[in-house]
């Protein structure tokens, strides 16, 4: 237990003998944070006053000023952190304050930790002490009671400190012992967090204003009513955060709610915010350098109760969301969710809003969290940085060619200015500070970058492209956000007044709206007439030539980072990709492979538009690394890649989606570095390096690559393909047949043959007589391990099968082994006439001296079970699978019949599997418990001896077979 040190019992000793002036009106707020918070907060191990100088963004605890915004703090007066990351905010009050009994500083807090998402926060004047969980979405009518876990009195501090230590003191968050607090206080029921909250919000506002503005203004377009809702929504939300964070005057929309023509005053103050902007979002006039100003929202149709009834639910006490605290890639969040729908307009021009087919055909929306950006940007655009100057960075461009809503563009932006800031503070600030134009200045809370300096960086170094409209509209939106992060009206107006210009940049040459993926190209030897306006506006081809002239110039982006849409080859049908699409991409891409999957077309654009030297991150489907289709995509990024490193999260990205997801980055080079690295990252971004792998053994791209074993294992499982040949070299192999008819899939299983179109189903039981030109069936189902093969269909065999095969992978010796992995993969062996089903692979050999029996063993060993699973990474899969190509690079040892060892062990193997083979038989015959008990004895006895055998044949070490044991 934790006692109270001596700083602590002085403080309570104090409190207590001075208690009646403390209590009185004169002892303020920032009394009481200077006396007694701040020195309470030092005892539990937090560098309160930066004493140890650490970079402004770095420092562990941030203090704001209380200054008054419409009767509450714009901000919390504390934000504990670790790194980055806030953990916990504290609100302070003076001792006068009721803070067990007052509702208005506990909605306070828990409004600021709600909106940032912030499990935990504190509510104090030393006096009193209270923690709040801040989970549940806080209600203006709620007691003071609503959500707290911990009160007490500051004559609790000396015995209860421990409460408070144990939880809130920086040693037991570093210990994780703060996170377990929360966890096991989370509420089961009833807790909306603030993105599902705001989104829920957002989303209400955009169904009135559909509704309204197709109501009041027939004459628009589709795309025009989607503009209009996404433009009114952005603008009214960008100008009530500005005024959360003190940029511009609070309460200037409030004001609306006491006048009427309520959409011609905001046209008002949307024109004001042109003229202090300079921002895309506001552009309604025609300027010199500036293109496509917005002439016709500002002349909309909206009522005032629709305007009234959003602006409403923005200010206290109504509104529980605090703007100034709500984080960028929270923010990100929501907005990304909100892209998943669109406006649709009904013959009878009324809106309707559904989900985009691309959304429903993923089952959602999925937003990149905050650490795999911040590693991604770490191991791109950080690389970039080692060593530079600001005006070498400057020089640098950074891509996401699939920005969405600039989630990652905004993580390299906040990155950029982090390394700015310290670079100018490590570099004698006060001579950057005295310059003609200033890269920054000495604000209340230390060394700042200046306006002018964060619109330099952002216009220098980030750039973006997406097929959606509202996406780039959002970028941009969240971008100018937080080039005002950390601003007031006073210091804005001050810097206009210096620098003379405008305090946003227009980022419509930065961030555009094309199709990354298709270029001008798409329409040669096609008339364009072909495609109508509709259709050439969704394709909306994108030149990337004539889009970024002077950066494809110099060979293109210095990085290239993002998260790819994970659009699978099977469902592009559904998203309307026709085959002209699909013919185009075969010819423009040249690792396109017949089943395109688009984030792979994703990886080779990146390789294009990335200059050599630059650097690609990205994070995409975990399926690249081993997909046969793939093997074109892993030879092109292994192949032109100096330190890549592929990293498996730890933990599933995306919990809702049933794919796994890997990180790569790379330096790009034409010539390959002699090794890569896989390894796993968890949610904090901390490495593990499992191995380190020859680039010469994957470069031709038909070896799968492994990301989630240990080093020693992968070690051992690359000597065993290095050391024998593959399956490929002794035997044929192919999947099984579909019974369907060439020409479609009928309700029924077969086909009665090519010279009738009639359904029918030949189903002959195994114990009845098989008919003339039918073969027997084997379903995957119907194959067991060293099993006779079970029958219950037959089929006609014949080049009108969907999926016919030689003939001769159904006569003679063969392997057949189920697709779907058992604890060891199951064959046997035929040598009877029948047709292998799709779900079974077929093994035959095709090297003189060789016995069937032999690969069947080895086969089914148990050495092989534990190579397919760990080295084709099949081992967490809730239905493992071996392809076709992983069986046939499967390691077999060869054998020298020349020499007597060696075909003693080939024989023994042939031997040992025809036994397994009759064991298995007789078991099906025999009807008591004890013979069968008998018999798996002796087949259990007999895989101990072929699995010896193989550890044998293979030479393996005593420490090797306990790796696979």
């Amino acid at each position: 237990m934790t006692e109270a040190p001596d700083t602590i019992r002085r403080l309570v000793q104090t409190f207590a003998d001075n208690i009646e002036s403390y209590r009185s009106a004169s002892f303020n707020e920032a009394q009481v944070r200077r006396e007694f918070i701040d020195p309470m907060f030092e005892a539990l191990g937090w560098d309160v006053l930066n004493k140890q100088g650490h970079h402004p963004a770095y420092r562990e605890v941030i203090h704001e000023d209380a200054i008054k915004v419409g009767g509450a703090t714009k901000a919390p007066d504390y934000c504990f952190r670790i790194g980055q990351t806030p953990k916990f905010f504290l609100e302070a009050k003076r001792p006068l304050v009721n803070i067990k009994g007052d509702p208005n500083p506990a909605y306070q807090l828990r409004r600021y930790a709600w909106s940032a998402k912030l499990p935990l926060s504190i509510l104090t004047d030393f006096e009193e002490l209270a923690v709040y969980d801040c989970r549940a979405k806080p209600n203006q009518n709620d007691k003071a009671s609503a959500g707290r876990t911990l009160y007490m009195s500051f004559t609790d501090y000396p015995d209860r400190w421990h409460e408070i230590a144990d939880v809130f003191s920086r040693e037991a968050i570093l210990k994780g012992s703060f996170d377990k607090y929360a966890e096991s206080g989370r509420r089961k029921r009833g807790t909306a967090e603030v993105d599902a909250s705001f989104l829920a919000e957002i989303e209400s506002w955009r169904d009135a204003l559909a509704k309204n503005i197709a109501l009041r203004n027939r004459s628009l377009s589709v795309r025009e009513m989607n503009q209009a809702v996404q433009r009114t929504v952005d603008r009214i939300l960008f100008l009530r955060m500005c005024e959360d964070r003190g940029i511009e005057q609070y309460g200037r929309l409030q004001a609306l709610l006491n006048v009427n023509n309520v959409y011609g005053q905001l046209a008002e103050l949307f024109n004001q915010a042109d003229d202090k902007y300079n921002s895309g979002l506001f552009h309604f006039k025609s300027e010199r350098g500036r293109e496509d100003y917005d002439a016709w929202t500002l002349k909309l149709a909206i009522d005032d109760k629709v305007l009234k009834e959003i602006i409403k639910r923005l200010y206290y006490p109504e509104c529980p969301y605090e703007f100034s605290v709500l984080p960028a890639d929270i923010l990100g969040h929501i907005y990304e969710q909100f892209l998943g729908k669109v406006i649709r307009l009904t013959p009878a021009h009324q809106a309707k809003v559904e989900e985009k087919p691309e959304v429903r055909k993923a089952g959602g929306v999925y937003y990149t969290p905050t650490y795999i950006v911040d590693y991604i940007v770490n191991n791109t655009v950080g690389k970039l940085c080692e060593g530079a100057t600001p005006n070498k960075v400057a020089e640098l461009r950074v891509l996401d060619p699939a920005c969405g809503s600039g989630s990652f563009l905004l993580g390299a932006y906040q990155f950029l200015l982090d390394w700015h800031l310290k670079y100018y503070i490590d570099h004698d600030p006060a001579k950057w500070a005295r310059r003609k134009k200033p890269p920054i200045y000495e604000g209340r809370n230390g060394w700042t970058l200046t306006t002018a300096m964060r619109k330099e960086i952002l216009l220098n170094n980030i750039y973006g492209v997406d097929i959606d409209q509202q996406a780039v509209e959002v970028t941009k939106l969240s971008l100018l956000l937080k080039v005002l992060e950390g601003e007031t009206e006073e210091t804005l107006r001050n810097q206009m007044q210096l620098f003379r210009e405008r305090a946003l940049p227009d980022l419509n040459a930065n961030i555009k709206c094309g199709n990354s993926l298709i270029g001008p190209d798409f329409y040669d030897g096609k008339q364009t007439t072909m495609f109508d306006d509709e259709e050439a506006y969704r394709i909306n081809a994108f030149d990337w030539n004539a889009e970024f002239p002077d950066i494809m110039k110099r060979g293109g982006f210095d990085a290239v980072i993002g998260n790819p849409p994970y659009v699978f080859g099977r469902d592009w049908k559904g998203l309307g990709i026709s085959d002209y699409h699909k013919a185009y991409f075969s010819r423009a891409y040249d690792t396109a492979s017949y089943q395109m999957d688009m984030f792979s077309l994703f990886m080779e654009k990146a390789h294009r538009l990335c200059r050599l030297s630059g650097h690609i991150g990205l994070i995409v489907p975990n399926v690249w690394l081993n997909n046969t289709f793939c093997s074109k995509i892993r030879s092109l990024v292994i192949g032109s890649a100096q330190n890549l490193a592929i990293a498996s999260p730890k933990s599933r990205v995306f919990p809702r989606l049933t794919v796994d997801t890997v990180v790569y980055t790379l330096r790009l080079d034409d010539r390959p570095s002699p090794s890569f690295t896989v390894l796993t990252i968890d949610d904090s971004g901390t490495e593990d390096i499992l191995s380190n792998n020859k680039t010469s053994l994957f470069l031709d791209g038909e070896r799968p690559i492994s990301t989630v074993v240990e080093a020693p294992v992968l070690e051992f499982l690359e000597e065993l393909l290095n050391d024998h040949s593959c399956l490929d070299d002794f035997a044929a192999i192919t999947r099984g047949v579909h019974p369907y008819r060439t020409g479609g899939y009928g309700a029924s299983a077969f086909r009665k043959g090519p010279q009738t179109d009639r359904d029918v189903k030949e189903r002959v039981y195994h114990s009845a007589a098989p008919g003339p030109d039918l073969r027997p069936y084997v379903y995957g189902r119907d194959l067991h391990r060293y099993s006779p093969c079970l029958v219950s269909d037959y089929v006609r065999y014949g080049k009108w099968l969907a999926e016919p095969r030689k003939p001769e992978f159904f006569t003679g010796d063969r392997v057949y082994s189920r697709k779907i992995l058992g604890e060891r993969l199951i064959v046997t062996v035929v040598s009877g006439d029948s047709v292998a089903g799709q779900q079974i692979c077929i093994t035959k050999p095709k090297v003189p001296g060789f016995d069937v029996r032999y690969f069947a063993g080895i086969m089914s060993s148990r050495m092989m079970a534990f190579f397919i699973k760990s080295y084709f990474n099949e081992r967490d899969d809730a239905f493992p699978q071996i392809k076709v190509s992983q069986l046939r690079s499967l390691p077999i040892r060869r054998i020298d019949f020349s020499r007597s060892d060696d075909k003693t062990r080939h024989d023994r193997m042939v031997e040992l599997v025809e036994r397994m083979l009759d064991l298995h038989k007789r078991l099906d015959e025999v009807r008591t418990e004890h013979e069968k008990a008998v018999l798996r004895r002796q087949i259990k006895a007999t895989d101990d001896e072929i699995d010896r055998l193989v550890y044998e044949l293979y030479d393996l070490t005593e420490e090797e077979i306990a790796i696979v044991e």
